[in-house]
């Protein structure tokens, strides 16, 4: 079963990703990142990184994107079409994804990964609230004032872009 969910959420993070860069139209595209981010929210839980999916699931897709959901509809550009792209950037972007294939499929190829055998550590809920509010080795603070960063930027991003927009309409 593990196999097959492995696939699966492949499959999806593949296709998804596919079509988020493809689609023309911009809330498909939120839609589709969603799909993306939820599934590898799905691989890290088969991985018992619960941490590391809870992160995914609160910061990208339950923040970042439904922030860029609700800018494309306060914007009112929910049936907003991209353009096709020219043949030099769509060759430029082949290119650039062809060369990251390659670096990606060569850095993989080039070590030999082996399973480790590393006991399961006791959860301890005092253990894991110090170290979210430390600031030491194992502490979360830095962490997660980043992630408050970034959200501030994407909220800014997405107020810029909603006033260029609407900046824009008026002045035609």
């Amino acid at each position: 079963m593990n196999v097959f969910m492995f696939y699966l959420f492949s499959g999806i993070i593949l296709i998804c990703s596919l079509l988020s860069i493809t689609t023309r139209r911009i809330l498909r595209a939120a839609v589709y990142l969603l799909c993306v981010l939820l599934a590898t929210a799905g691989l890290y839980f088969m991985l018992n990184y619960q941490f590391m999916a809870a992160v995914q699931l609160t910061l990208y897709a339950g923040g970042i994107v439904v922030l860029i959901i609700f800018s494309i509809l306060l914007t009112h550009h929910i049936s907003h079409r991209f353009q096709h792209p020219n043949l030099t950037k769509l060759i430029m972007g082949i290119g650039a994804a062809t060369v990251g294939i390659g670096l990606v499929l060569t850095t993989i190829l080039s070590h030999s990964f082996q399973a480790g055998a590393a006991p399961e550590l006791p959860v301890d809920m005092t253990v894991i609230g110090n170290q979210l509010l430390s600031t030491g080795k194992n502490g979360y603070v830095l962490p997660f004032e980043l992630i408050s960063i970034l959200l501030l930027a994407a909220m800014i991003a997405a107020i810029v872009v909603a006033k260029k927009e609407k900046n824009k309409n008026s002045e035609i």
